[in-house]
């Protein structure tokens, strides 16, 4: 088996921390000694071995990469010439597999996963990798739900189809739930988060591309700077609305271990411990009267006085302040920034 751990993502609901120049998964969030993607690399290097680990980046991140993971040969980088979003990039370590002649079962997973139990997490692949051997067949780990979450998406399954392997075939895929409907959809059987985490051959990915996405598919028999260009100009698509979705030979394994998709501020209360008021703090932070708030500060000491509910972060790049509430909306507001600085100097 080998994985690929993606470490594309920009991060943007981690801001100001983490930003275009240096993303969440090249971040110390989820430790104090080991970024995201060192933690991911060391999980897969612990079970597998050295040629089989591999990770994919866009070009603007090699030199990270290759600071962060020294180890990790350039035969064993898969590099995209720009962030286009998981199809693209799932579908360029496909590309690069079989020009290998190399259709070993594959995990693709995120750079960006909290997931302490690697044992754990290694028996479910294994597990996944017995089913994904067959032709045509994709699994996903599907993580069993301990909270109405709304910043991930659920997988509805079928009951049992293998009771010894714990596999279950997919039914359906629900987008990110508003906060009503998530806590329904928890109350409810075989409902899981969606982890990110498929597993399945490079021959199986080429299959459903050529199927579902010729167009992109099809600029993988192009070479040098015209390859470049078209991958360029591919759509920003996800894998789930790419290929996976439309899949009739989709299952999923259940898995209780802990698992956190580390994608906002909130996340790391699940991590850290807080103080007797429910604060989570990380700088030279002094609060009063404060409550339930996440307060993080890289250098200035920090008075936070009769607040709740808050998360406040101050870094170089700028000041966060926002209600936990509206943590989902940091990705929308760095945008809307974004674009205006870009309109301005334009």
């Amino acid at each position: 088996m080998i994985a690929v751990i993606m470490a594309g993502g920009k991060g943007t609901r981690f801001w100001p921390r983490s930003t275009v120049a240096k993303p969440k998964q090249f971040l110390t969030l989820a430790s104090e000694e080991a970024t995201m993607l060192q933690q991911t690399y060391a999980r897969f290097r612990s079970c597998l071995p050295e040629d089989n680990v591999y990770v994919a980046v866009s070009e603007n991140y090699l030199p990270i990469v290759k600071e962060q993971l020294p180890e990790l040969g350039e035969n064993r980088i898969i590099v995209e010439p720009e962030q286009r979003d998981t199809a693209p990039c799932i579908a360029l370590t496909a590309s690069f597999f079989m020009k290998l002649e190399r259709d070993e079962v594959l995990v693709t997973a995120p750079s960006d996963q909290y997931i302490p139990d690697t044992e754990d997490l290694m028996e479910a692949l294994r597990e996944a990798e017995k089913a994904a051997r067959q032709d045509g067949v994709v699994v996903t780990l599907g993580i069993v739900p301990t909270r109405a979450e709304t910043g991930y998406g659920y997988i509805e399954a079928k009951e049992t189809v293998d009771s010894v392997l714990r596999i279950k075939e997919v039914k359906a895929f629900i987008e990110k739930p508003t906060k009503e409907k998530a806590e329904k959809l928890i109350e409810m059987p075989n409902m899981y988060w969606n982890s990110g985490i498929f597993i399945w051959k490079p021959s199986t990915i080429a299959r459903y591309m050529l199927e579902f996405q010729p167009q992109m598919w099809s600029i993988f028999e192009q070479e040098g700077e015209e390859f470049r260009q078209s991958y360029a100009r591919l759509q920003k698509l996800s894998i789930d609305y790419a290929l996976v979705e439309k899949l009739k030979r989709l299952y999923t394994i259940p898995i209780e271990f802990i698992w956190d998709d580390v994608g906002t501020w909130t996340s790391l209360e699940r991590i850290f411990s807080t103080d007797g008021d429910g604060n989570l703090r990380i700088g030279n932070i002094y609060p009063f009267a404060t409550r339930n708030t996440i307060i993080y500060s890289e250098q200035q000491q920090v008075v936070v006085i009769g607040i709740e509910d808050l998360i406040i972060v101050s870094t170089e790049e700028g000041l966060l302040i926002c209600r936990k509430s509206d943590e989902q909306n940091v990705k929308h507001a760095i945008a809307a920034l974004t674009a205006d600085q870009e309109g301005r100097q334009a």
